[in-house]
């Protein structure tokens, strides 16, 4: 890190955490939630990937932008407590939708995509003064030192730097920004969610910017009236073709959870005994906010194997290849089999599950069940999502 140190010592950074999504590719599970605090690995949410990584980062200036559901990510953001950004100066600054006087539809409001949002609150960033944005997504599982990305940035003196990585082992490359890059690193093409992907190179929603350029490139557009939503329908392109931009590649373990398979899929990935992704990393340890639970309780009817049981929950039934998030029960003669139980759910007895994803406080009674195997003959092969008042497959939530 010698460049890093000698490079950005006095370099200024701000960390944009984009938080305000709807999350309608979860269907139920984010009716009445925040995605980013969506339980994830029984005892963490999915936000605390990207704040974690700013503490091991040394990044003591971070922002989240969020508008839906505020209420259920600003309980467990706690002012930054559990990620050390708590402080008199700098640390956590969390940022809701506002409504400015000026009659400017990019001034204040709700944003219509992660660009727009930055626009919005362009202002403050402005007044901040950074020299350099980092810009995340609070949906990813991932571990990266965001100094390593930044000394890419500025040995290259790029104005934007983004992350890239191969696309997932089950995913199709039309769900993310594709990128070609050239030999020294530099991003000659960028297409965003393309029908017919070029390649299977993608970027990870980790963008670092030139402050200076960004703030100036997000004004011109302003003054040009253009409709920024996604980072990827304007303002990507516009770098790409006008701009230095370069990737920085990560090669180990990253997944968007934004749909119900990823969802699914990437808590299933810890579960392998070759860990992929490790939770109990020493070196990097993801934090969270978690209530103090009693520990688990497996009682002796317990059948448990390859499988993930959080504090507060008591097992009397069978778990295989699971997830059990906090004060999850699984009664006498249930089995529970790769499937993920959400916080205090209980399982009824005689219940049978398979890939099936229980959200939080259900009780999944025999009603319920009979419930689930009509769907599951008209969606066979699916995921399926227990909800309190209904249940959905994951075909039906991608169809909408």
């Amino acid at each position: 890190m010698k460049n890093y140190k000698r490079n950005a010592s006095k370099k200024k950074i701000l960390a944009l955490i984009l938080a305000g999504g709807v999350g309608g590719r979860l269907g139920l599970l984010t009716e009445n939630r925040a995605k980013p605090v969506m339980p994830f690995a029984g005892f963490y949410r999915l936000i605390d990937f990207a704040l974690s990584n700013c503490l091991h980062s040394q990044i003591s200036d971070v922002w989240v932008i969020e508008q839906y559901e505020l209420h259920s990510l600003n309980e467990h953001l706690s002012n930054g407590r559990p990620w050390d950004l708590d402080r008199t100066y700098g640390g956590l600054q969390v940022l809701p939708p506002f409504q400015e006087r000026s009659e400017s539809k990019h001034e204040g409001g709700f944003a219509h995509g992660n660009a727009d949002a930055i626009v919005r609150h362009q202002k403050l960033i402005e007044d901040f003064n950074p020299d350099i944005l980092i810009v995340l997504s609070a949906d990813h599982i991932y571990k990266l030192d965001f100094r390593n990305v930044i000394e890419t940035h500025l040995e290259r003196k790029a104005s934007v730097t983004m992350v890239t990585t191969k696309v997932p082992k089950g995913e199709t490359a039309s769900r993310f920004g594709v990128v070609e890059v050239n030999k020294d690193g530099r991003i000659s093409n960028f297409e965003y969610k393309p029908e017919i992907p070029r390649n299977d190179l993608i970027t990870t929603e980790v963008f670092v910017y030139d402050a200076k350029i960004l703030l100036k490139t997000l004004k011109e557009f302003t003054e040009e009236d253009k409709d920024l939503k996604d980072y990827g329908n304007e303002l990507i392109p516009y770098f790409v073709q006008n701009q230095a931009a370069f990737e920085h590649r990560h090669k180990g373990y990253w997944r968007d959870v934004g749909t119900i398979k990823s969802y699914w899929e990437s808590q299933m990935d810890l579960l392998d005994e070759e860990r992929k992704f490790a939770l109990d990393d020493e070196e990097w340890a993801i934090l969270t906010l978690a209530e103090q639970r009693v520990p688990a309780f497996i009682y002796s009817t317990a059948a448990v194997k390859n499988s993930l049981i959080s504090q507060g929950c008591k097992v009397s039934g069978t778990v295989e290849h699971s997830i059990l998030s906090v004060g999850v029960t699984i009664e006498k003669n249930a089995e529970v089999k790769d499937s993920i139980v959400l916080p205090d759910a209980v399982i009824e007895e005689g219940i049978k599950l398979e890939k099936t994803i229980v959200d939080a406080g259900v009780i999944v009674t025999k009603k319920k069940l009979e419930k689930l195997k009509l769907l599951q003959q008209k969606y066979k092969n699916d995921i399926f999502v227990i909800g309190k008042y209904k249940i959905q497959a994951q075909s039906e939530i991608e169809e909408k």
